[in-house]
This record gives C-alpha cells, sequence and structure tokens, in this order.
C-alpha cells in the first residue's frame, strides 16, 4: 500500500502541515524534525504526487514554446536557450512547431489551454492585427517576431531595421559598392521587410541607389535557398562584391555557392548574415554577423511570461527591444 503524507506524520510524530513545510522546502522546520520526517520518508518510500500536488495549485510547471520549424539552427538555438532560463524559474519547456501557418499558430494558443500548460511563448509569423482580437485571452502569453498587436500582449522584439542597416553599413566600411540582398520583401511588417528596409537605408545613408538586380527571393530561407541566389545573381550577369544574407541559414548557402564559382569569399566578395547561431563561426571561411542578444530575448520572454503566470501583473501591451552587435569574421575581411 502507498505511504501517504499522514502515514509519514504519524510515524515522525509531527502534524501534516509539518511534514508538508519540510517536502517544500520551507526553512522554519527545526533540524531536529527536519531529520525525523526525512527519515519517515525514506523508510515509508513516501512519493510526492507533484502532479497532483500543481494541479490543486492550479499549475503544472509546464510552459509552451511555439516556433515556426525547429530545426532552422535560430530557433533550435532560442528553443535551447528558453529551455535552460525556464529550468531556472522551476518550469519545464514543451514544444510546438507551427510552420509559420496562422491557423498553426492558434491551434498552439488552443492546444496549450487544453494541455494546461502554465502558460506559451509564441513566435508569431503569419498572426497579425487582424487576429488581435483572437489574442484577448485570459491566458499568459508573450510573443516574439516583429508582427505587431493592437492587444495587451506582451511582446519581445529584434531591432530589426538597425540592425540590418549596420550589417550592410559593415560591407560598405570594407569598400562594398555593389551589395545584393538575398531574402526577398514583403508588404507586412515582417522581418523581411524590416531587414529590407535596413539594407535600403544603409545604402542611401552611403548615396548608392538601390539596384532591383541586386534583390533576390530566398523563398524558403534555408541553405539550398541561399545557394539558389547566388546562382540566381550570377545567371544575371550584374556584378556584386558584398551580400547581405537575412539569416545565416541562407548566408551558409550562399558561401556554398561561391565556393563552386571563381569568386573567393572575402577577397572578391564579402558575406555577411544576421542571427549569429552557433554554425556561423564554423563556416569556411568563418561567416560575419549580426548577434541580437539571444540571452535577452531568451530571458526576457521567460521573465515577462513567469509574472503573468504568478498574478503579480496583469497582462498588457508591452513591448520591448534587444540590443545588438555585429560580429566581423572572416568572410568580410
Amino acid at each position: 500500500m502507498t505511504a501517504t503524507l499522514h502515514d509519514v506524520a504519524k510515524a515522525a510524530g509531527v502534524s501534516p502541515m509539518t511534514v508538508s513545510n519540510v517536502v517544500n522546502g520551507h526553512p522554519n522546520v527545526r533540524p531536529a524534525t527536519r531529520d525525523r520526517v526525512l527519515e519517515a520518508i525514506s523508510r515509508l518510500d513516501y512519493r510526492v504526487n507533484v502532479a497532483a500536488r500543481r494541479l490543486r495549485q492550479g499549475r503544472t510547471g509546464i510552459i509552451g514554446l511555439a516556433v515556426p520549424e525547429i530545426d532552422r539552427p535560430y530557433f533550435g538555438h532560442l528553443a535551447a536557450r528558453v529551455i535552460q532560463i525556464a529550468g531556472e524559474h522551476g518550469y519545464r519547456v514543451a514544444i510546438e512547431q507551427t510552420a509559420s501557418s496562422r491557423d498553426q499558430e492558434l491551434a498552439a494558443i488552443t492546444l496549450s489551454q487544453n494541455l494546461m500548460y502554465d502558460g506559451l511563448i509564441l513566435t508569431t509569423v503569419a498572426l497579425g492585427d487582424a487576429d488581435a482580437d483572437l489574442l484577448r485571452v485570459d491566458y499568459p502569453i508573450v510573443a516574439l517576431g516583429e508582427r505587431l498587436f493592437d492587444s495587451p500582449i506582451a511582446h519581445v522584439m529584434m531591432p530589426n531595421v538597425a540592425a540590418a542597416q549596420a550589417a550592410v553599413a559593415h560591407l560598405l566600411e570594407r569598400g562594398c559598392r555593389r551589395v545584393g540582398f538575398i531574402g526577398g520583401r514583403s508588404d507586412q511588417v515582417d522581418m523581411l521587410s524590416q531587414r529590407f528596409a535596413g539594407y535600403r537605408a544603409a545604402l542611401r545613408a552611403a548615396g548608392i541607389d538601390v539596384d532591383e538586380e541586386l534583390i533576390v527571393d530566398a523563398g524558403a530561407l534555408d541553405m539550398r535557398a541561399g545557394a539558389e541566389a547566388v546562382t540566381t545573381l550570377r545567371d544575371r550577369n550584374v556584378p556584386f562584391d558584398g551580400l547581405f544574407c537575412v539569416t545565416d541559414t541562407v548566408a551558409i548557402g550562399a558561401l556554398h555557392a561561391l565556393h563552386d564559382t571563381e569568386l573567393r569569399v572575402p577577397q572578391d566578395i564579402k558575406v555577411i548574415g544576421f542571427d549569429d547561431v552557433p554554425e556561423s563561426e564554423f563556416t569556411n571561411p568563418s561567416l560575419s554577423t549580426v548577434d541580437p542578444d539571444h540571452e535577452f530575448i531568451a530571458r526576457r520572454a521567460v521573465e515577462l511570461l513567469v509574472t503573468q503566470i504568478s498574478g503579480t501583473v496583469r497582462p498588457k501591451a508591452t513591448e520591448e527591444t534587444s540590443s545588438f552587435r555585429i560580429v566581423p569574421r572572416r568572410s568580410t575581411e
């Protein structure tokens, strides 16, 4: 027969409340009493039913993290940081993949509630202003990404325009004058449109006109797309001496394609990416990139969610933006 908390209390000669205090690590228990309770717990093989206890408290100790693709280096790196930081707060993380789909982003909200997660960190790609009412839920949510919402939701963002502008300026400072943009454009307020705005601002600040022939839509934003974008530029027969790629994943594909040509990096073409994923340090040549402060993004997202879960603050429209820094490596020497 399974021992109960009352069995432990009787064996140790203390009240059930004292046993509960010992189990939960409360400091106001005398050492001798704590030792007696711990001995009874060991002797009776008492097991704490953590799930039941958390359900009585109205919490499960689990938060959700919804990202577009877990197999992309940036989102894998982000997930690892969120898991570590959530653990510091006593939470475990369940990961959901949304494939950048509006329906699946909404489903992630519903699923996290149905599974009784304590809250959700949601990377928003497809949701936008038109979905603001759908985010007015009595449930802790923190949004990541560039989409803007007219609803009381905490939001952690990157400085995409300023960081992209700095990345292109880095290429210009190293002598580039024909800088290609690999990523494409968007009519939405999203990562693509903001990083393109930064690209355009850097060129204009240097007195250089935007050449439409140097802009390539990378489609899926994966390594293959980056490699194909280089082929597209070469097929257009337009000169270029620098490449700004909207993600490191795209840039790694571009480096691979350039390696198979007579163009040398960085002697002939200088390349910079965005995200500073761990793999960027180990390409050949190593990839210059933008570090968007992953630590801040993950930590603030978890902290904002935990404060909502604890009930210390009411959900409100909060926007926080990370810092950034240029990480120069061999691809732009």
